[in-house]
């Protein structure tokens, strides 16, 4: 029985258990050889950051040095282009630099943070990979998306 978005299986009376419909594979066969993106969203307008600078790092094996990997800016939509293309992920630690000051204060607000870094480790390249960042002048929250 399907109640909203929710598949319940069973009767009424007594469900089994409750799950998501399964995503469908992509069309776009491209987007199965792995990608890192990015998404900001501003929740205290509860709008897209736009125009948030942000780079992308690789640490250089254990004690090395970051390595600058690509530098983007969010569009309308708080996106950008892939920061690591198809077929470009290695397995290793990145991090991601988001210029949050500069974008609040582009706004008129002051901001908490004068920017965030966002630490995370890929172990498997061909995984699509996809940061998202929601931020307010006084707090920011980030998790694995997909």
């Amino acid at each position: 029985m399907v109640q909203g978005r929710w598949m319940v299986q069973g009767t009424a009376e007594a469900p089994q258990r409750c799950s998501l419909p399964v995503p469908q594979a992509p069309d776009k066969p491209e987007l199965l050889n792995g990608s890192l993106t990015t998404h900001v969203l501003n929740t205290a307008t509860g709008l897209p950051a736009a125009g948030l600078a942000l780079r992308l790092a690789q640490l250089g094996g254990p004690g090395g040095q970051w390595m600058e990997l690509a530098q983007r800016r969010t569009d309308a939509d708080g996106r950008c282009l892939p920061l690591l293309p198809p077929g470009q992920a290695e397995a290793g630690t990145y991090k991601l630099h988001f210029e949050t000051a500069a974008y609040w204060q582009g706004l008129g607000y002051t901001s908490f943070y004068p920017f965030v870094e966002v630490v995370f480790t890929i172990t498997d390249p061909a995984q699509k990979l996809h940061v998202p960042l929601l931020i307010s002048p006084y707090s920011y929250t980030t998790y694995r998306g997909s």
